[in-house]
């Protein structure tokens, strides 16, 4: 018996594929234009530590956010590697297998795991580094003067994550709040008859 084909499940995956695309595509024209170091964006002439948007072309060798910068050089790339790859997987198979998403939370998920792919592509075809280029003033919040240097993919999957936490903590609540209260079962009389009980 041929399986079904779940079109529901499966159209979301068209974000991931988008996400991806975009991710490289934009990270291609970065790396192919400029050397390391350089400021695309804006012009020199114009630029000042405090522009709200920076174009310029660095890497990380790292997680996001600099994270497992301490660790041994020799334990980063398997580890940088299949740790996503866990993770990514777990989520495709949540995405497909498991009915408790909604269809938003598919799309959410779908787009956070674009944003995984293209930065584990560039872990595995890049040693150099992932390919950050988009930097954005943050004005102190969190301590941060400005965010720290990001791409397409970091934007997916903190904008997706975030949004698939918001949905999901909603249904739990929403769930709570519609739950039947259950109080002590009370065992029915026997019926009687002329105040016998039979």
């Amino acid at each position: 018996m041929k399986p079904k084909f779940d079109r529901e499940r499966c159209l979301p995956f068209l974000l991931t594929a988008f996400v991806v695309l975009l991710d490289q595509g934009t990270k291609w024209l970065i790396a192919s234009r400029w050397p390391i170091g350089s400021r695309i964006w804006p012009a020199p002439e114009v630029f000042s530590p405090d522009n709200f948007l920076q174009i310029i072309h660095v890497r990380n060798l790292n997680l996001a956010f600099s994270l497992g910068r301490n660790l041994p050089e020799e334990a980063k790339q398997p580890l940088f590697v299949l740790l996503p790859i866990i993770l990514l997987a777990t989520l495709i198979w949540y995405c497909i297998g498991y009915g408790r998403f909604t269809g938003l939370q598919r799309w959410m998920a779908a787009g956070f795991l674009g944003g995984g792919i293209g930065n584990m592509l560039d872990r595995i075809f890049r040693p150099e580094g992932v390919v950050d280029f988009i930097s954005v003033r943050f004005y102190g919040i969190f301590g941060f003067r400005r965010w720290p240097t990001f791409n397409v993919a970091d934007a997916g999957v903190v904008i997706c994550g975030l949004l698939l936490l918001f949905t999901v903590f909603l249904t739990v609540k929403k769930s709570k709040t519609f739950l039947p209260e259950t109080g002590p079962q009370e065992t029915p009389s026997k019926p009687t008859f002329n105040g016998v009980n039979t």
